[in-house]
């Protein structure tokens, strides 16, 4: 579906100079500097994936998303994405694929909802019969009714985003691209919206690249991510790969039949310990889940016990603070 090689995006920015009232942009001069936005990555996704793209902020993920569109037109590399290339056939590209974009809404501010998807439907030449099968679809699952007559500007934020998300399913798709879909909705807009992409995933597999910094989002629908920093692809792999390989410290909780005076068990701390219950940390690659387990039940009575793996934020959080994949190039991880 989308098979990129060796892209890149360049842009110029002009240098800024100091004098008596401090940093002032240098409008009048010719000196500018090259900022690589995207630097040389390549990756392909399959049909029917449903794919993370993350990266901190001025990484290098809006500017690729806006070529993967056609938005921006590459400053190097290869692109095709559903056998067309975006920024060429435009045209043709577009009635193939839906986007939203986070905050920003394709529907008529002054209009109600039903009225701009109505708009939405001639502007794609969706059938009838289709347009009212996927909307009745649409308004049950994403819970629309309530607000299908109302204008625009009058719903709420996770409104919008719900009928910002049927508009660009509308004409069927083929891919899908989602930009901070869940951004500043509360937490029950967020499970909706999440169930909602997966079904369209899963049940009539639209091909999926969602870019976003709620990483439960990514726990939830993806099981592949690709990580991009400083306009460099660093990761691109199954998401348990990525917390295999960089997760960290693992936890074990164990429920002890009885009180011991001391829990001590080879190959990992005990991090608490009251009541009969021991939280051990273990270092991921140096020992087993199972021989730890195997260890304890052979020096205690165990009536019951947890693994507890380090959660995705923390994972990103480490691997961006701590630079883990700077002098990468870009790891895949073998299926």
């Amino acid at each position: 579906m989308i098979e990129v090689k060796e892209l890149e995006k360049h842009f110029s920015v002009r240098k800024h100079f100091s004098g008596r009232f401090g940093a002032v942009r240098g409008f009048f001069s010719r000196e500018s500097t090259r900022v690589r936005a995207v630097d040389g990555i390549s990756f392909s996704v399959g049909k029917g994936e449903l794919v993370g793209y993350l990266g901190p902020n001025g990484a290098g993920k809006s500017t690729t998303i806006k070529m993967l569109t056609g938005l921006l037109v590459p400053s190097g590399g290869e692109l095709v994405v559903n056998g067309r290339i975006p920024h060429q056939e435009r045209q043709q590209y577009v009635a193939r694929i839906g986007a939203v974009f986070g905050q920003r809404t394709t529907l008529w501010w002054d209009l109600p909802v039903i009225e701009s998807l109505e708009l939405l439907r001639h502007i794609y030449k969706v059938p009838a019969a289709r347009f009212q099968q996927n909307l009745a679809e649409f308004t049950e699952m994403l819970e629309m009714a309530p607000f299908l007559h109302t204008p625009v500007r009058s719903l709420s934020l996770g409104q919008r985003m719900r009928a910002d998300i049927a508009a660009a399913l509308l004409h069927n798709p083929d891919l899908l691209f989602l930009d901070e879909p869940t951004i500043g909705l509360d937490v029950v807009a967020k499970e909706r919206i999440r169930q909602f992409i997966q079904h369209i995933n899963a049940e009539r597999g639209t091909t999926v690249l969602l870019t976003t910094h709620d990483l439960a989002d990514v726990q939830r629908l993806c099981q592949r991510v690709m990580i991009i920093d400083r306009g460099k692809l660093l990761f691109d792999g199954r998401l348990q790969s990525l917390q295999d390989q960089f997760g960290g410290k693992r936890e074990l909780v164990v429920d002890f039949a009885q009180d011991y005076a001391a829990v001590d068990v080879e190959g990992a701390v005990v991090v608490a310990y009251r009541d009969s219950r021991a939280t051990y940390q273990f270092e991921r690659g140096k020992i087993s889940a199972s021989a730890l387990i195997g260890r304890l039940s052979a020096q205690y009575q165990v009536q019951d016990l947890a693994v507890r793996e380090p959660d995705i934020e923390a994972t990103i959080r480490r691997i961006y603070e701590e630079r883990l994949l700077e002098t990468a190039v870009a790891i895949k991880i073998e299926e």
